[in-house]
């Protein structure tokens, strides 16, 4: 469960948003001084911080940099009136992540909280750290070295392949498509593409599209203008606006509604583009790097993506491979998080047995770079000794094969209990007993794209688990009655 702190002399507005973000998973404390605040943090490190703009006792100003010093890569959101958005984004250049303006949107809140901690989480999440003391060997190396100590690199053929096509395209305007699992670093790829481009010194902005709400995806792209709809009390720029000159780097961009890739259309080939409810056209010198976990061509051939936007993105693509089977990346990456987890504890763990080695060979890494890095934080956690040893593993690591036994078992069980039936004969039931079959043939489809998942195949259908359930037990009944 993600902390955030809110700091704000405003009792009732902190009241009100607490219990906002308490209901949608937040651990929330409150300052109502910028004094209190400062000790808090000092004892403390929340995951994110909501900052109003003036308090009584310090300015937002004061109160970021006094934050810097203590964290200086936790996030922090501005809350401020209309009146003082310019020194809000004079703020945001000297560190905040971004501002909100009052009165404030519950919607805009959730959404910004959440970009701000996809940003912070991005070491992380996509794992490619520092470089190490011994340089890749690849026809680029030089150029794709230059990472100031961020970035690591895998030693894997299929890597090195990667680390090339880095070299040949970060020098061009060329836009990009990033396709890779869930974890595999896609976003950290975008910005090594970045940081050895021309616009290196300009902003580096990263959207996770999966996680804008249709009605503000507009609004978060492209900006609004005061007025422009219910709500929209101030005009606010855009993502588009704040990579200007830099790179924006579109996540999941396969989850964009689909009219928000014909306003995306205008963008990419025009550089131009109008914040909602606006009448004036700003020119944009962006270059556009997106990424997704699945194939937008087939997106395209399914209706579910615009085929020109498609094409227009498709100037150059990078494959990143999943985590399992490249032992030489397990290995590297599996040591430099645990580098990093001995920082973040203060201990000094040496490395792996033998025997954990194995298993992280032989396990699938489904969560690829994050979930690797999840478990040596948590092994690292757990472990008193020098090394880590089977016994500070979760669960789930070094009983995958019974797991994987016992999931193939319940799929099978359940692809043959709830196979739909074919051949209906017309009877009086026939009309309910079609409805019910339809619907449960979609229920069957929902379960073999999940591998029988019921978890999962309730998202995907928009359900809850427990009416998957109850529909499931509906149509045995019903055919049990035929």
């Amino acid at each position: 469960m993600e902390s955030v702190l809110i700091i704000d002399d405003d009792k009732d507005l902190c009241l009100l948003l607490s219990r906002f973000l308490i209901k949608n998973g937040f651990e929330v404390n409150i300052s109502n001084t910028g004094k209190s605040a400062i000790e808090y943090i000092s004892n403390h490190k929340p995951d994110i911080v909501l900052c109003d703009f003036r308090l009584e006792d310090m300015t937002g100003k004061d109160i970021l940099s006094k934050i810097k010093e203590l964290h200086p890569h936790l996030p922090v959101i501005i809350m401020t009136g209309y009146s003082d958005v310019r020194m809000a984004v004079t703020i945001m250049k000297l560190g905040a992540y971004d501002y909100i303006t009052k009165p404030l949107l519950p919607e805009e809140i959730l959404l910004t909280l959440k970009g701000a901690l996809t940003n912070q989480q991005k070491e992380d999440k996509e794992a490619l750290a520092e470089t190490t003391d011994k340089p890749n060997d690849h026809t680029n190396a030089k150029s794709t070295k230059k990472t100031k100590g961020k970035y690591i690199f895998g030693n894997s053929d299929a890597f090195k392949v990667i680390l090339n096509q880095i070299g040949l395209v970060a020098p061009t305007n060329y836009s990009i498509i990033i396709y890779g699992e869930s974890g595999s670093g896609k976003e950290s790829i975008a910005s090594e593409i970045h940081n050895n481009s021309k616009r290196r010194n300009q902003p580096f902005v990263a959207i996770d599209c999966g996680a804008m709400s249709k009605e503000l995806a507009a609004s978060e792209l492209f900006g609004h203008e005061k007025g422009a709809f219910t709500g929209a009390v101030n005009q606010k720029a855009g993502s588009f606006e704040r990579a200007n000159g830099g790179t924006i780097f579109l996540d999941e961009i396969a989850n964009l509604p689909y009219d928000i890739q014909v306003m995306l259309l205008r963008v990419v080939q025009e550089r131009k583009m109008r914040r909602v409810g606006g009448v004036r056209d700003i020119d944009l010198d962006v270059r556009i790097i997106v990424a997704s976990n699945e194939r937008l061509s087939e997106s395209a051939k399914k209706g579910q993506f615009r085929e020109d936007l498609y094409h227009r993105f498709n100037e150059f693509s990078i494959d990143i491979p999943p985590l399992k089977g490249r032992n030489e990346d397990i290995k590297l990456f599996a040591e430099f998080f645990l580098n990093k987890t001995n920082q973040e504890l203060d201990k000094s763990i040496e490395g792996f047995s033998l025997d954990v080695l194995k298993i992280f060979y032989q396990y699938g890494w489904p969560g690829n770079l994050r979930e690797l890095n999840n478990v040596v934080k948590k092994a690292t956690l757990l472990t008193s000794g020098k090394q880590i040893e089977v016994g500070s593993l979760p669960f789930e690591i070094t009983n995958f094969e019974k797991l994987n036994f016992e999931d193939a078992q319940d799929n099978q069980a359940t692809s043959t209990q709830y196979a739909p039936k074919k051949n209906i004969e017309v009877s009086e039931q026939g009309m309910k007993y079609a409805s019910i079959d339809a619907e449960f043939e979609l229920i069957v489809e929902a379960l073999k794209k999940c591998n029988y998942n019921k978890s999962k195949a309730a998202l995907l259908l928009n359900i809850d688990r427990k009416t998957l359930y109850n529909k499931m037990k509906q149509h045995k009944e019903f055919t049990e009655n035929m």
